[in-house]
């Protein structure tokens, strides 16, 4: 039996090397494996321009490459009728209501004494986990919500309350995943999702003004623990594979910076290690790479595993930072939805606030920026916690 299995293992590993050698279509070994980290698609099928709804572009036309042109895992859901939805996706199972706001520290009792559907084993998602559900078929107008960022026929979403001087957007969803560095004032900060204006950001875990901890809503998972892991593979040709999503990324960056439509033009003609099938990566895709145990303040680098090239920048006041990377995801939000497309901060997520440059949503936010203009004109500070925009944003592209 002990031959056997050695004859088994030395064929398996003949195979992984085999499919290892860059000329070989990475899903040659890929495909068989059970991927622990399948990233759902974003929803999105609609096609723009930096201004407008567009039809369908062709491969030689200005604006392809973008989200809609390239689908990916449709979401799929099945609702077990106890109060739990099941991702046949990722393999998570979610509670389908949120109750009411808690502190960050009543989500981890509230979830380690839940036995929602029979099950006790509910968990605090981690970002990358929550960011599953994130749907780019949504909508806001400033603080008005439009089309929910998640997918409703599912999940409830709770609004927050207009009469009782609160926003409709400030109906933020807590996750696990503590941001190793501080944002505004040194606050300590963990990542939430909006789902009602689609962004990551680091929020304070405490409220300095008001002297007491924050609340927030809390969405219970269970299963895949492993979900949101990379599993990285150095292919030795300036490409890695993640074989927990089976995406092949670029090992450096753009190193140059470029408006939307220039991203999209980079990478649908960049010819990279012997491929000609990159691609500018949707939002959760980009997400996928984010390593949330890394900042500028504590690592001094990007928010990405050493085994990637980031370019440094300069921020606005001279200081060193970690760009923003663009995804082909348009963000739909304020009066010309079709304006502003996500990005991902792999540095500091900076605002001005009180006349000062801060980390206002920690390394590893995404949030979005103008698709064009003028280049004289930016970056600029823009919204309640003086947003930095840039417009002209790094390229790291994907295949597979």
């Amino acid at each position: 039996m002990k031959k056997l299995y050695m004859l088994l293992y030395t064929i398996l590993s003949i195979t992984i090397l085999v499919g290892c050698d860059s000329n070989q279509d990475d899903n040659q070994f890929i495909d068989g494996i059970d991927l622990t980290y399948k990233i759902v698609d974003t929803n999105q099928t609609d096609f723009y321009s930096d201004i407008s709804i567009i039809i369908e572009p062709s491969q030689d036309d200005s604006y392809y490459g973008q989200d809609a042109n390239y689908i990916g895992n449709q979401a799929s859901y099945t609702d077990n009728l106890d109060g739990t939805i099941s991702d046949d996706v990722t393999g998570l199972m979610w509670a389908q209501d949120m109750g009411e706001k808690m502190t960050y520290q009543e989500a981890f009792t509230y979830a380690a004494s839940s036995t929602l559907g029979g099950y006790d084993d509910w968990r605090v998602p981690s970002i990358k986990q929550l960011y599953s559900l994130i749907q780019f078929d949504g909508r806001v107008n400033g603080e008005t919500a439009i089309d929910l960022f998640i997918d409703t026929d599912y999940f409830n979403q709770p609004l927050r309350d207009t009469t009782i001087s609160e926003r409709e957007i400030d109906a933020q969803t807590w996750s696990s995943t503590m941001y190793v560095g501080l944002t505004m004032n040194g606050d300590e900060t963990v990542f939430g999702i909006n789902f009602i204006d689609g962004r990551i950001k680091g929020y304070p875990t405490f409220d300095k003004a008001a002297q007491t901890s924050n609340e927030m809503y809390i969405r219970l998972v269970r299963g895949n623990s492993a979900y949101g892991e990379n599993i990285y593979q150095d292919n030795g040709d300036g490409t890695i594979t993640d074989l927990a999503t089976g995406l092949t990324w670029q090992q450096s960056d753009s190193v140059d910076t470029y408006d939307w439509e220039g991203a999209l033009s980079y990478a649908e003609n960049l010819e990279y290690a012997g491929y000609d099938d990159w691609r500018l990566p949707n939002a959760k895709e980009l997400q996928s790479i984010v390593d949330y145990n890394k900042s500028l303040q504590t690592t001094n680098f990007a928010a990405i595993d050493d085994i990637f090239e980031s370019t440094s920048i300069m921020d606005v006041d001279g200081n060193l930072n970690y760009g923003y990377y663009w995804t082909s995801t348009t963000h739909l939000d304020g009066i010309n939805p079709y304006a502003s497309a996500v990005y991902i901060a792999f540095g500091e997520a900076q605002g001005v606030m009180n006349d000062t440059l801060m980390d206002v949503h920690g390394a590893g936010a995404q949030r979005s920026d103008p698709k064009s203009g003028d280049y004289q004109l930016y970056p600029l500070a823009f919204g309640p916690q003086g947003d930095i925009r840039y417009v002209y944003n790094l390229v790291r592209c994907v295949r597979g």
